[in-house]
C-alpha cells in the first residue's frame, strides 16, 4: 500500500505563542499533504519518535487527554484508508480526494435536511422540474413519518417496505410508487457521493423497484387524422389545444414545456432550431406545410423575442415555469374534450402526441436509431420503452399473413 499517515509538528508555521500545529502528515502515491488536528505545542515538548506530546508538557491528565485525541485522529484516518484499500478504491484516488475523505465531517444526517438542500440548489439553477420531484417525495415522506425527522440510517429496507404498504393502503398505483422510490434512491446516491452515508447502508441492494406496463398511449393514424380535421373556431379554447397537440406531433413529439418556450427567433430558414430543456440536445426540424399553416396563425405581428404560443405570460423563469405547469393542466383537460369530439376512446394527454409520433415512425419503418435521435433520447433502451408494444391491429395483420400461408 502506497499510503501512510504520521503525527508530526508543522514546523513551518510557528504561532504567536511559540507553539507549532500538530498535524497528520498524509503520504499517498509519492505525494504528501497535511491535516490539522486542532492542537499545538512548543517544539521541545514534541516526541517525534513516539508521535506524541511529552509527559513534561504539563500535568499527566492533560497530556493523556491530548495524546488520546491525537491517537484517535490517527486511528480514524487509518480506518478510512484501510476501508478504501479493502474496496480497492484507494489507488484510484488523488491525494486531495483522499484528504477530503479523511477530513469529511458529516454535518447532515437528516434525510429531510439533505433533500431540502438539494431542492434549494436545483431551484437556484432553475431546474424547477427536478426540484418539484424532490419536493413531492419529501412532502409525502414527512406525512408518512408523522412530521418527525428522518435520519439516513433509518431509510433502510424495512422502512421502504413500510412506506410501500402505506402507499398501497391509500389506493395508489405501482408505477406511482416507482416514481417515489426512484427519487428516494437518487437522494440516497447523492448522499453516498457526498460522504454522508456509506455504501454499505444502501437500502436498494435488496429492495427492488417494480413497475407495471402502462396503458397504450399512442394513437392510430385515423385518430390523428380526426384531430387534424376537427373544425374549431379560433375563439374556441380547444382551437389552441388542438394546435398544440398537432405541433408537438409534427415536431418529433416535442414536450409541452419545450414547445411553450419556443420563440420566433427559433424559426430560421424554414426550420425550427432549439435545445431540449431536459437533455440539452439540439433540435433542427424542417417546417412542413401542415405545421407552417398552424404557425402562421401565431406569429402575426410578433417580434423575434416573443414566444410563439400564448402559454407564457410572465417575465422571470420561475414564474414562466409555473405558467407552463398551469397551462399544461388546462391543456390536458382540453384534450379530454377533443377526444370526445373525435370519438377517441383512448385517454388523451400531452404525452400522447410524443408516443404517437414514435409509434407512427416505427410503423413507417423509420430505423430505431433515427427515432431515438428524433425523440432526443440518450439511450436506445429509452426509445424502446416508447415502442414496447405494437398496436393490436398491426399484430392482427401479421397473424393473418402467417395463417394464410
Amino acid at each position: 500500500m502506497n499510503t501512510s499517515i504520521k503525527l508530526t509538528l508543522d514546523t513551518r508555521r510557528k504561532k504567536k505563542d511559540d507553539t507549532f500545529p500538530i498535524i497528520l502528515r498524509l503520504s499517498h502515491l509519492r505525494k504528501t499533504t497535511s491535516i490539522r488536528v486542532g492542537e499545538s505545542v512548543p517544539l521541545i515538548f514534541w516526541d517525534e519518535k513516539s508521535e506524541s506530546i511529552k509527559k513534561s508538557y504539563g500535568d499527566s491528565i492533560t497530556v493523556k487527554r491530548l495524546n488520546n485525541k491525537l491517537l484517535k485522529a490517527k486511528v480514524r484516518a487509518n480506518n478510512v484508508i484501510d476501508r478504501l484499500n479493502e474496496k480497492e478504491e484507494l489507488n484510484y484516488l488523488s491525494l486531495t480526494q483522499l484528504k477530503n475523505k479523511i477530513t469529511k465531517k458529516v454535518t447532515v444526517n437528516s434525510f429531510f435536511e439533505y433533500s431540502d438542500s438539494i431542492i434549494e440548489e436545483l431551484n437556484k439553477v432553475e431546474r424547477y422540474g427536478n426540484a418539484n420531484s424532490y419536493y413531492a417525495i419529501t412532502k409525502i415522506l414527512k406525512k408518512f413519518n408523522k412530521d418527525n425527522d428522518l435520519k439516513f440510517n433509518e431509510v433502510n429496507y424495512d422502512f421502504l417496505k413500510k412506506f410501500e404498504q402505506f402507499h398501497y393502503s391509500r389506493g395508489n398505483s405501482t408505477n406511482g410508487l416507482a416514481v417515489y422510490m426512484k427519487t428516494i434512491r437518487a437522494i440516497y446516491n447523492k448522499a453516498i457521493k457526498a460522504g454522508i452515508i456509506s455504501k454499505e447502508a444502501y437500502p436498494f441492494t435488496n429492495y427492488k423497484i417494480k413497475t407495471t406496463p402502462t396503458e397504450k398511449r399512442a394513437l392510430d393514424i385515423s385518430s390523428i387524422k380526426s384531430i387534424m380535421q376537427l373544425q374549431l373556431n379560433e375563439n374556441d379554447g380547444l382551437f389552441h389545444y388542438r394546435n398544440y397537440f398537432l405541433t408537438s406531433y409534427m415536431l418529433y413529439g416535442v414536450s409541452f414545456i419545450d414547445m411553450a418556450f419556443l420563440k420566433l427567433e427559433n424559426i430560421v430558414d424554414n426550420r425550427i432550431k432549439f435545445f431540449r430543456r431536459k437533455t440539452s440536445k439540439p433540435y433542427d426540424i424542417k417546417i412542413t406545410p401542415q405545421l407552417k399553416e398552424i404557425l402562421k396563425f401565431y406569429i402575426k405581428n410578433k417580434n423575434k423575442s416573443d414566444f410563439i404560443f400564448p402559454i407564457i405570460t410572465r417575465d422571470t423563469y420561475e414564474l414562466q415555469y409555473k405558467d407552463v405547469l398551469w397551462a399544461r393542466k388546462r391543456y390536458n383537460q382540453g384534450l379530454k374534450e377533443i377526444a370526445d369530439k373525435c370519438n377517441i376512446e383512448q385517454r388523451l394527454t400531452s404525452y400522447v402526441s410524443r408516443h404517437s409520433f414514435a409509434t407512427q415512425a416505427m410503423l413507417q419503418d423509420v430505423p430505431l436509431q433515427a427515432i431515438s435521435a428524433m425523440l432526443g433520447h440518450n439511450r436506445l433502451s429509452t426509445t424502446q420503452i416508447y415502442l414496447k408494444s405494437l398496436p393490436n391491429e398491426v399484430l392482427d395483420d401479421y397473424n393473418k399473413k402467417l395463417v394464410e400461408i
